[in-house]
């Protein structure tokens, strides 16, 4: 069998069809793709999901109802007609082969345009960095990676790849719960939750990001977070699209100098899992928890066939939850009081977009945890910068900061660089 192919499912058989296991699943879709389909919509309550049809195109969709007795000519939805979730189209294409089945990749496969267009790609060397609104220089694809695997040539890939399909007229996108004409909302239930380190509600900070080499830059004009968060170039001897850290290069990072009190989320994968805690340890914290990132593909399948792993595919991360080791008059490890403890799950399953990036809900989960606060991501690049949030990482183009002390320790010790203080339009500090 074509190692491609994901196993045990009628639509690698048969590629508009899907197995009566994935019922009920729901996928998550990029921002940006839902509102080039007209699909950003407030459908759920946090915009951020939508329900994918199990049928997963139209035309099987409206064969499914037709033979549905619960559906009725005079009921609500006709039979016949799809429903309201959403579907997709198959793209064929004159290289595609339907019968070999879908990309493992799907639309994270390097030959296809949704992974060039991606706006976290880096553009080719010597490219401007900074260009017009809305506008995009040519891309490099990952080197010695082809079209979705490792080291193959460039070429088309011949499996079957899909696109959100969906127009104005799909289904019933006004039905509602009413009641006597009225709609009825339902009543969220609530978590008590700490304001975090201020013990206060604050506007956040626009984003913030400083460009610079992360093994040379002096960290400590940064001052002290609350929250650390890092998702370092691993050398985990695999070929990979980006530069890589020694483990002593690791080691070396002056992490200790950012945090007095506060918590470290350190993201690992292959050997960096036994690496990742030896940092953690020379660095002065102590891991007290860990979250599972279970990758999905397009279509909510588990990726079968990952680009990593030497003697498995990988198809799961890891991020490490550690806080920094000070110890009680006891001996006992303290763990910050602003912490907010038992909101989420430490597993995260979320649909894998470009190559090292991670999933949003993350950011969520921390700042659930912390609410407020200092928080820095280490290694980032321009599509982590988020409010709230100070970035560091060497692609994120000209530093963007609207902390005024911060602004001024840097050009204190950095003279020669173009460092652009923003405006604080909020009034506020993130403290």
């Amino acid at each position: 069998m074509n190692p491609r192919n994901s196993v045990g499912s009628s639509m690698e058989r048969f590629p508009y069809r899907v197995s009566a296991s994935n019922r009920g699943k729901f996928i998550r879709f990029y921002r940006k793709v839902q509102q080039r389909a007209g699909l950003w919509r407030n459908r759920s309550q946090d915009g951020a999901f939508e329900p994918i049809c199990p049928h997963i195109t139209k035309d099987e969709c409206a064969k499914a109802r037709t033979l549905d007795s619960s559906i009725t000519p005079s009921s609500s939805s006709a039979a016949g007609s799809i429903c309201d979730r959403v579907h997709f189209r198959p793209l064929i294409r004159p290289h595609t082969d339907p019968s070999l089945g879908h990309c493992s990749y799907l639309n994270t496969c390097y030959s296809e345009p949704t992974y060039a267009q991606s706006p976290s790609i880096p553009p080719f060397p010597g490219a401007m960095h900074v260009l017009a609104p809305g506008s995009r220089g040519p891309t490099s694809l990952p080197s010695g990676l082809g079209a979705g695997g490792r080291g193959k040539e460039k070429a088309p890939c011949k499996y079957l790849h899909y696109e959100v399909d969906w127009d104005g007229s799909d289904g019933d996108w006004s039905r509602g719960n009413t009641r006597g004409g009225e709609v009825v909302r339902k009543k969220l239930h609530r978590l008590p939750v700490g304001l975090g380190p201020s013990g206060k509600s604050m506007k956040m900070l626009p984003p913030q990001w400083i460009n610079c080499d992360l093994r040379r830059f002096d960290y400590s004009v940064l001052g002290k977070f609350h929250v650390i968060m890092a998702d370092p170039p691993w050398d985990i001897h695999m070929s990979l699209p980006y530069g890589t850290m020694t483990d002593d290069e690791m080691r070396a990072m002056p992490i200790p100098a950012l945090q007095d009190e506060g918590l470290l989320f350190l993201w690992v994968t292959g050997r960096a899992m036994e690496v990742g805690r030896e940092c953690l340890r020379v660095w002065g914290y102590t891991r007290i928890d860990e979250v599972i990132w279970l990758k999905t593909n397009q279509l909510q399948r588990v990726i079968r066939t990952g680009r990593t792993g030497h003697w498995l595919n990988h198809t799961k991360e890891h991020m490490l939850v550690g806080v920094k080791t000070n110890l009680d008059e006891k001996g006992e490890l303290e763990i910050p009081s602003w912490v907010n403890r038992g909101l989420d799950t430490d597993v995260v399953v979320s649909e894998v977009r470009e190559t090292s990036r991670k999933p949003d809900e993350v950011y969520g989960l921390i700042e659930r945890m912390c609410p407020g606060g200092r928080k820095v991501e280490i290694f980032g690049r321009k599509h982590n910068t988020r409010p709230g949030w100070l970035t560091l990482g060497n692609q994120l183009g000209p530093d963007q900061i609207f902390e005024e002390d911060l602004a001024a320790r840097i050009q204190t010790r950095y003279p020669e660089r173009a460092t652009n203080a923003m405006q604080n339009v909020q009034g506020n500090t993130p403290y």
